[in-house]
C-alpha cells in the first residue's frame, strides 16, 4: 500500500463520503473501459521484492529507518515492520535479454543496500520468512515509523475487535495470538507486474490464478515461523490470518477474508474491482478532492484515488491494479504469490517461468480455466503451499477424454508447463540464451526436487543432528542461507548442511 496517508480518527460521515466516492470511482473506471481510453500493449513488466534485515548472528534487526537513510535511493522503501525493506525495479519491456538485465540491476541494487546496511551491523536477507523471527519481534512497537502502517493496523484491529488467532497445522502445529497485524510483516514476497490491455486482462488473470500452485511448488521458501516447521510455503496462511478482520462468527457465516484466492474465473478486470467494493468494507476512508466523473467530463484522466487505496487493502494473490503513466491509464496484473529469494538468479528464474507460462496459457484456444474448476485451482494452491515441490495437483487431462487427473507438481511443471513457458517467452521475443538459462534453473529444481524450503528444512535437521538446540539450529541455518544467498549460485546447487565446525551455531 504505497499511498501516503495521515493517521487520524474517522467518523461516520467520512465513511459514507468515502463509500460514495468509491462508487463514483467504479463508475469512472467503467466509463474509461467503455471509451477504450487505456494504454496500448507495451509488453511491460515490473518487479518488487520485500527484504529482511538481519545481523551477522542471523537475528532480525529493527533498523530500516537508519538503513534507508544510508541507502538514500527512491528504489528502496519502508515496509510494514522495522526489519523490512522493499526494492522496486523500474518497468522493463519483455524481450531480448531482459532477464539478464533485470538480474544485473537486482544484483547491483542489493549489493549496494547490503553494504549500506553493514554500516549499522545489519545485512540484507532475501527469504520468504526469516527463520529466526520470534513472537516478541512481531509487535506493534516494531511497526515502521510511517503513519500509513499505524493507521492500517489500527483500522484492521478495530474491525477485528479481538486478538488475531494464528493457527497453522503443518509438520508441526503453531497456535498463538497477536494483538496487531505485525505478524504479516514476517511474509516477504516478490511481486511481479504485467501491464495488459483491458481485452486481455481476464485471460491473463485467469491464467495467473491457474498456475499459482506451480509457482509455489517450485518456488517455496518459507517453511519456518516462530521456531516451528510448518508448511513449505507458510506465508499464505500466515498472511490471511494476520490480516483477518473477521471474528469467528463472521468466518462461520462465510464472509470472505481480505486475503483470498477468489472464488471464480472472471470475464473482465471490472469484475474484480466491483467485487472489492461489494465484499469488503473500506479500512482507510481517506478522500481526495478529485471528482472522477467531472474529471472524465472535462476530458481528463481521473486518478481514481479512493478505488486505488481500497484495492490496496484487499490482498488477492493476483491483484488488479489501475495506474496512470504519462497521462494515460493502464491496467496491470500484480502476481503476489512468490516468496522472496533465495538468490537473484532464482527470483529471475521464477519471473521468467511466470511470464512465459502465463502468456502461453492466456493465448490457448481452449483455455485451461475452461477445463479446470476454480475450486480445483484453489485446492491446488493450498496443496502447493502445504507440500511445496512434493505437492500433488489436479490438472486437466490432455486430449479428448477431458476431466481432471492428479499429477505430481514436478511432472506437471517439467512435462507441460516448462514447454509452455518456453513458447510464451518466444512469444515475448526473449532471446533463447536468456530463456534457456532461466527456465533451466526451474528444470533443475524439478530434477533435484529442491527449492529454498527443502534446503532450509534439510539444513535445519542436519544442524539438530549435529547437536544444536532448535534456536541455535535456526540461527545457523539462517546465517548459512544468507552466506549462500550473497554468493549468488541458484538454490538447487547449494550444499545441504552447515560448514564445519557446526558447533559455531
Amino acid at each position: 500500500m504505497g499511498e501516503k496517508v495521515v493517521a487520524g480518527a474517522f467518523d461516520l460521515s467520512d465513511r459514507q463520503h468515502y463509500r460514495d466516492k468509491l462508487r463514483r470511482c467504479l463508475t469512472g473506471l467503467e466509463r474509461l473501459l467503455a471509451q477504450k481510453r487505456f494504454d496500448r500493449p507495451k509488453n511491460l513488466m515490473g518487479l518488487e521484492i520485500e527484504l529482511n534485515l538481519a545481523g551477522a548472528d542471523g537475528q532480525p534487526r529493527m533498523l530500516n529507518g537508519q538503513v534507508l537513510e544510508r541507502i538514500a535511493s527512491r528504489d528502496f522503501q519502508t515496509e510494514l515492520a522495522m526489519f523490512n525493506l522493499e526494492v522496486n525495479i523500474a518497468p522493463h519491456r519483455l524481450g531480448g535479454r531482459v532477464f539478464d538485465r533485470l538480474a544485473e540491476e537486482l544484483r547491483t541494487s542489493l549489493a549496494y543496500a547490503h553494504r549500506k546496511a553493514g554500516e549499522v551491523d545489519a545485512g540484507i536477507v532475501m527469504i520468504g520468512i526469516l527463520p529466526t523471527l520470534d513472537r516478541d519481534d512481531l509487535v506493534s512497537s516494531n511497526l515502521s515509523e510511517v503513519d500509513r502502517y499505524t493507521l492500517l493496523n489500527d483500522q484492521i484491529v478495530a474491525a477485528r475487535g479481538e486478538d488475531f488467532a494464528l493457527e497453522i497445522d503443518g509438520v508441526e502445529r503453531l497456535s498463538c495470538t497477536s494483538k496487531s497485524i505485525v505478524p504479516e510483516a514476517a511474509c516477504t514476497s516478490v511481486q511481479l507486474h504485467l501491464q495488459v490491455t483491458p481485452g486481455r486482462f481476464a485471460a491473463v488473470w485467469n491464467a495467473a490464478q491457474a498456475v499459482t500452485a506451480a509457482q509455489i511448488a517450485v518456488g517455496a521458501n518459507s517453511p519456518f515461523l516462530f521456531g516451528h516447521e510448518l508448511w513449505r510455503e507458510s506465508r499464505p496462511p500466515l498472511f490471511q490470518q494476520a490480516t483477518d478482520t473477521r471474528p469467528p462468527e463472521l468466518q462461520a457465516q462465510g464472509v470472505r477474508p481480505r486475503t483470498w484466492f477468489g472464488e471464480r474465473w472472471i470475464g473482465s478486470a471490472y469484475e474484480l474491482f466491483e467485487e472489492n467494493l461489494r465484499f469488503f468494507p473500506p479500512l482507510l476512508p481517506i478522500c481526495d478532492d478529485e471528482d472522477p466523473l467531472e474529471a472524465l467530463d472535462a476530458g481528463e484522466v481521473p486518478s481514481l484515488a479512493e478505488l486505488v487505496l481500497h484495492n490496496g487493502t484487499v490482498y488477492r494473490w493476483n491483484r488488479p491494479v489501475y495506474g496512470i503513466a504519462d497521462g494515460v491509464p493502464h491496467l496491470r496484473v500484480e502476481n503476489r504469490v512468490l516468496p522472496a529469494g533465495p538468490t537473484v538468479t532464482d527470483v529471475v528464474a521464477n519471473a521468467a517461468f511466470y511470464y512465459g507460462v502465463v502468456r502461453a496459457l492466456a493465448e490457448e484456444s481452449r483455455p485451461v480455466w475452461s477445463r479446470l474448476p476454480f475450486e480445483a485451482a484453489e485446492a491446488n494452491f493450498d496443496a502447493a503451499c502445504r507440500y511445496g515441490i512434493e505437492a500433488r495437483l489436479q490438472w486437466p487431462r490432455r486430449g479428448r477424454l477431458g476431466g481432471l487427473a492428479e499429477v505430481d507438481a514436478v511432472s506437471l511443471v517439467r512435462d507441460e508447463l516448462l514447454p509452455l513457458a518456453e513458447a510464451g517467452l518466444d512469444g515475448w521475443g526473449v532471446e533463447p540464451a536468456d530463456r534457456d538459462f532461466y527456465l533451466g534453473v526451474i528444470e533443475e529444481r524439478c530434477r533435484r526436487r529442491t527449492n529454498g524450503a527443502t534446503w532450509q528444512v534439510a539444513t535445519f535437521h542436519r544442524a539438530l543432528e549435529a547437536g544444536l538446540s532448535r534456536d541455535a539450529a535456526l540461527a545457523a541455518t539462517t546465517r548459512r542461507y544468507a552466506e549462500l544467498m550473497h554468493l549468488g549460485e541458484p538454490v538447487h546447487t547449494w550444499p545441504v548442511g552447515l560448514p564445519e565446525p557446526a558447533s559455531l551455531g
